[in-house]
């Protein structure tokens, strides 16, 4: 009887002092996910949600971990602390395994496309990527995905370029919302002014398979893809960031507006950047110059009816960067200075209709970009008479481009066509790039119009289950138009491109691409940037006879992806191999009264191959890591002239064989993330010029090998009461301060001799607010 008692009462206790735990268990679009199973971890506890999704269990733990989990989707994971309630509602919102494995991207045929259905590899980088690597604006992100380097080449300025597959910055597309409207005068300069709270992912197609870019698009294309309307939300934060007792202040907001119908919406972005001078070797001259950036924009669409879309972008950049001589004077009055002032205004309209029972697409598009530039470079002189002419005639310049883009393109569905379905796409642009840039203290002046009109057929065959053709054709006529000199030319081209998907398994995808291309002999791209070198001015020229640069470029891929319950992981293996015919190179053709001169030529060829590893692995959407190698060799046919002191060299300046790159995120709950980013760049030869006060003779520099490690740890606060969302961030970026160590020194430097990370060790902080 004593025995009955005592079980009673044991079992009235427990019940007295259960907890109840319900919830609803949906996928993270919103979808009900019935029969879904829900277990406390360490126990036989357990239940299922009903039809609708909810479920309900109990417990006398105070402290738990529960887990939802359902065929098809992440098992998702949540820590659980019940205090005075006796009741607790837990929501479980799991990733489908298609969300990761098989993301709808555009890049590749300009048409919406899983990435394992795409004949191309479309890699993506997407916003929470960036805010997990504290990726201030485009430059800084676009380091985490293999293939692509971005390096700094100016130790004054510290303008950056973007290198995909061994490749120079000219051999890159660079895409804001799918139109080629970064200008070659922003390549210098626009990966930094692009911050990052602008973009909502960044689609990334390494060679030239699609038939649909032009002629730039050797290496690759990066298609910024800027913040569009979904739902009303906002947020906005503050980040400071510290460089070795340096400050950079950096506001940022962003807004979404939707209507009750969901058929107009509006998104906007604000930013705002404050940073100043930062010295490495104590010589009174910048190795990081001072920026202050301002930008905002806004995304709209507006759908008429169900089978039209209309969407306006427009977006407004504003830079000042200082770098040189840290003085309180003018840029003239400095020993030696950089300065530039930017205003850029990029914007695009885009209309589509769907018809013939959306069988059918016609998109119309207009898109333009204006960049007004005031800047100055010069060294301060030191003989009496050279003095009172700099400060009569100071070397200021002016630049204007205006980039131009406008296009149509139809798309048809050719249903069961050989049994399947096969996409035909035509179209034809107009692309118009008119720069204009003077330096009169320095005789210097592009004046220059080129104009592109493109007309491209592409066909996206699914041939069967296992197979998967895209084939294509592009035809180019560039007129370039050289008011300086009085000459033009007229370049007719026509780029075959053929991509072809092979799906063995499931869960596998080989692929194989050949491409042709061409780059036109245009004035402004990176290598005509001004640089100081040996006390003097370093400039670029372009050959009188310089012809057009053609490509033919072939990648293989493998790509496995295996999705478990708990568990994705997978890898890509891929090769690359570029061929150049009339290569342009730079030689150095002596010096005038001004400094150093160098001329744009048509080499005879180059070779650029290589070998890029991609690894991936996601757990239970708690912890995840990417990473990425390259290993490749950048090579002219023939020994290229880079200096008439040194021997000529085959191998590709400031180009590593091997460069690659991590991130690892753990996130054990809804409140606590630490992400962890890696990147390694090896070793490379430099070019170093010499100069009065640093080297007595021209040199080549092997610079050593470069591991960049970073770290962010985040928390979230829920203000209940506020219905906000507060995010307390916090970190280190190059944590083992891995950084250039020999820079020159003075007004006489070396100005491109520069490597390696682009700043040392920084400490960062970081407030953000949200909505739920």
């Amino acid at each position: 009887m004593k025995k009955v008692i005592l079980f009673i009462v044991i079992l009235i206790s427990i019940t007295l002092s259960s907890q109840t735990i319900k919830g609803k268990v949906t996928s993270s679009s919103g979808e009900i996910l019935p029969f879904a199973n829900i277990i406390i971890r360490g126990t036989q506890i357990g239940t299922t949600s009903n039809e609708n999704g909810f479920y309900e269990l109990k417990t006398s733990k105070k402290k738990l971990v529960i887990i939802a989990s359902f065929a098809g989707y992440l098992s998702e994971r949540k820590s659980v602390s019940i205090e005075s309630s006796k009741e607790k509602t837990i929501n479980f919102a799991l990733k489908e395994h298609a969300q990761i494995l098989d993301q709808i991207t555009i890049t590749g045929t300009r048409t919406d496309k899983r990435r394992t259905n795409s004949p191309i590899i479309v890699n993506v980088i997407n916003s929470e990527t960036l805010a997990n690597v504290q990726a201030c604006n485009l430059s800084e992100g676009l380091k985490f995905q293999t293939g692509l380097r971005v390096e700094t080449d100016c130790q004054t300025c510290n303008y950056t370029q973007l290198r995909m597959n061994g490749l120079t910055g000219g051999y890159s597309q660079i895409l804001i919302n799918g139109r080629p409207i970064f200008s070659p005068l922003t390549g210098l300069y626009g990966l930094e002014q692009i911050p990052a709270n602008m973009i909502d992912r960044i689609e990334v197609v390494r060679g030239g398979g699609s038939a649909l870019y032009g002629s730039s698009a050797i290496g690759g294309t990066v298609n910024v893809i800027t913040k569009v309307p979904k739902r009303n939300t906002y947020s906005f934060g503050y980040t400071y960031q510290n460089t070795k007792g340096i400050s950079d202040h950096i506001f940022a907001g962003n807004a979404t507006v939707i209507n009750e119908d969901k058929n107009t919406g509006a998104s906007f972005f604000v930013n705002n950047r404050n940073r100043s001078t930062y010295d490495a070797n104590g010589d009174n001259f910048s190795e990081l110059p001072e920026l202050k950036n301002t930008s905002f924009g806004t995304n709209l669409f507006f759908l008429p009816t169900e089978n039209q879309k209309l969407e306006i972008n427009f977006n407004k950049l504003n830079e000042y960067r200082y770098g040189g001589e840290m003085v309180n004077k003018a840029s003239h009055l400095a020993l030696q200075s950089e300065e530039r002032i930017h205003d850029v205004y990029m914007g695009n309209i885009d209309y589509q209709i769907n018809f013939n029972k959306n069988k059918s697409s016609l998109i119309t598009y207009i898109s333009t970009q204006y960049t007004d530039r005031e800047h100055y470079t010069g060294i301060f002189p030191n003989e009496v008479n050279d003095i009172q002419n700099h400060i009569e005639n100071p070397p200021y310049g002016t630049s204007e481009t205006t980039t131009f883009q406008g296009g149509l393109q139809l798309n048809h569905t050719l249903e069961n066509f050989l049994g399947e379905d096969n996409i035909i796409t035509l179209g034809g642009e107009f692309v118009e790039d008119n720069v204009f840039d003077i330096i009169e203290a320095y005789k210097y002046k592009v004046d220059q119009l080129t104009q592109n009109i493109g007309l491209f057929f592409q066909c996206d065959w699914e041939i069967n289950d296992k197979w998967n053709l895209l084939a294509g054709i592009r035809f180019d006529n560039h007129s370039l138009n050289n008011k300086a000199n009085n000459k033009s030319a007229i370049n007719n081209v026509f780029s075959p491109r053929i991509s072809l998907l092979y799906k063995p398994f499931k869960k596998t995808q080989i692929r194989a691409t050949w491409g042709t291309g061409f780059r036109a002999p245009q004035a402004f791209d990176t290598d005509l940037h001004i640089a100081f070198a040996g006390g003097g001015i370093s400039r670029v020229q372009l050959a009188s006879d310089l012809r057009k640069e053609k490509s033919n470029s072939y990648n293989l891929s493998f790509n496995y992806d295996k999705p478990t319950e708990h568990y994705i992981y997978g890898f890509t293996i891929e090769s690359f191999y570029t061929k150049l015919d009339d290569a342009f190179i730079l030689e150095n053709i002596g010096t005038d009264e001004f400094g150093e001169l160098f001329e744009k030529r048509n080499g005879d060829g180059a070779i650029v191959k290589g070998i890029a590893l991609e690894t991936r692995l996601n757990y239970d959407g708690f912890f995840q890591i990417d990473a990425g190698l390259t290993v490749q060799s950048s090579k002219n046919n023939s020994a290229v002239i880079n200096s008439d002191n040194l021997p000529t060299k085959r191998e590709f300046l400031r180009t590593p064989n091997n460069y690659g790159y991590a991130t690892l995120t753990y996130e054990p709950n809804q409140k606590f993330k630490t992400a962890i980013n890696i990147i390694y760049t090896g070793n490379m030869d430099v070019l170093h010029l010499e100069s009065q006060n640093n080297i007595s003779s021209d040199e080549y520099f092997t610079s050593p090998s470069f591991t960049e490690v970073g770290i962010k740890s985040s928390y979230n606060i829920t203000l209940t009461k506020l219905k906000t969302n507060l995010e307390l961030s916090g970190g280190i970026k190059n944590l083992f301060d891995n950084y250039q160590s020999n820079f020159d020194l003075g007004k006489e430097r070396d100005s491109n001799f520069i490597y390696g990370p682009a700043s040392p060790r920084t400490f960062f902080v970081e407030l953000k607010f949200s909505d739920n």
